[in-house]
């Protein structure tokens, strides 16, 4: 060996990498033109919270009577917002009775976030708490919600609205769309064809109708298709409706995902002697639906924001609610300020489940593939 090839050998330091400037504040004045834009990002972001700041409080009404009072200062009606704020969030709910939905929510929202808490999942025995817990809380909500029990007053389905309309459509849909559509993913994938064919004909159906008229269908067309003697709830036909939609594109975004898995990890399957549903409940659906967690984020989102089209069947949701709450003579021509109330609660918790879903994908390490 000639000592050209012992020096080429011997192990080199890393190159070194160059530093940055400005520490946690790189790229954005390091260069000039990102200087220029940073700036003048700031100056824009400066005046538009001056313009709001000043609209919202400083020419603000905090008390007024009549809509008329509150457009002499041009500025944001919170007096408005005092008086309606409870027609917004619980809809035509009996007044007396709003702290029923109000404790449902929390109740949910309570559970909710315990089981997505991933301690909750580390042991079994907080697994089979969750396992327990689930049943009883949504014996309790509906409890509360449809009354009749431990001298609650009863309330029909068709006076529930706001919030909580909102959050059961968006969370009973997504969770029975999700179930389904697993199983329509993997029909559609089965070497079954009939079992194929009917899978891609409910997708193609479902996916190719928009959702209005599925609303449609179930509330006035359904009760000409069955005995006139059999009744279902309105409330519960918008959400088959809504579960029978979502589970479509959610199929679709989860066939993708089996699609992503190597051939590869079949065939270990069946070399380990997994039979079908084992396969796919142990290997190969955690690593599919973990692929697919931004489009199932993206469906979920578009889901709680669609629950809105339920006005087409008079059923008042958040937005509906809304329109609702300027119905008042002595509100009219106010439209910004409950629209705006609305649009925040519709971000806070679009921007909680994208919030959760980033966290999800940095545990479950779907960039590190």
């Amino acid at each position: 060996m000639d000592s050209s090839a012992v020096a080429l050998s011997v192990a080199r330091p890393p190159p070194a990498v160059a530093r940055r400037r400005f520490g946690v504040l790189a790229g954005l004045f390091d260069t000039w033109p990102n200087a220029a834009v940073t700036l003048l990002l700031v100056w824009l972001l400066v005046r538009i919270g001056i313009a709001m700041w000043d609209w919202a409080f400083a020419r603000g009404v905090w008390q007024a009577e009549t809509a008329e009072q509150c457009a002499r200062t041009g500025g944001l009606c919170w007096a408005f917002l005092a008086d309606r704020w409870r027609l917004i969030l619980f809809g035509p709910y009996p007044y007396a009775q709003q702290w029923r939905p109000a404790l449902a929510m929390v109740l949910f929202a309570l559970l909710l976030g315990a089981s997505l808490a991933p301690a909750m999942w580390a042991a079994r025995r907080t697994r089979l708490l969750l396992a327990l817990a689930w049943p009883c809380v949504i014996l309790t909500i509906a409890a509360l919600l449809w009354g009749g029990l431990l001298g609650l007053v009863p309330v029909p389905s068709r006076l529930w609205g706001g919030l909580p309309l909102t959050m059961i459509l968006a969370s009973v849909g997504v969770s029975g769309a999700f179930v389904l559509a697993i199983l329509l993913a993997l029909g559609r994938r089965s070497d079954m064809p009939v079992l194929r064919a009917v899978c891609t004909a409910f997708i193609e159906f479902f996916r190719g109708v928009p959702l209005v008229a599925l609303l449609f269908l179930a509330s006035v067309l359904f009760p000409y298709f069955v005995p006139p003697d059999w009744t279902m709830d309105v409330l519960l036909r918008a959400q088959i409706a809504f579960a029978l939609f979502f589970a479509a594109y959610m199929a679709e975004a989860i066939r993708g995902g089996l699609q992503a898995i190597p051939n590869g990890q079949y065939a270990a399957c069946e070399s380990l002697g997994l039979s079908y549903w084992q396969a796919q409940r142990r290997i190969i659906l955690p690593q599919a639906l973990r692929i697919v967690i931004p489009s199932l984020v993206n469906i979920f989102i578009a889901a709680f924001k669609d629950t809105s089209l339920v006005v087409v069947i008079s059923m008042m949701d958040l937005l509906g609610a809304a329109n609702a709450s300027t119905a008042e003579a002595k509100w009219w021509g106010l439209y910004i300020e409950p629209y705006l109330f609305v649009a925040l609660i519709y971000l806070a918790i679009c921007a909680v489940i994208s919030t959760y879903s980033r966290g999800l994908e940095r545990r479950l390490g779907v960039s590190e593939r």
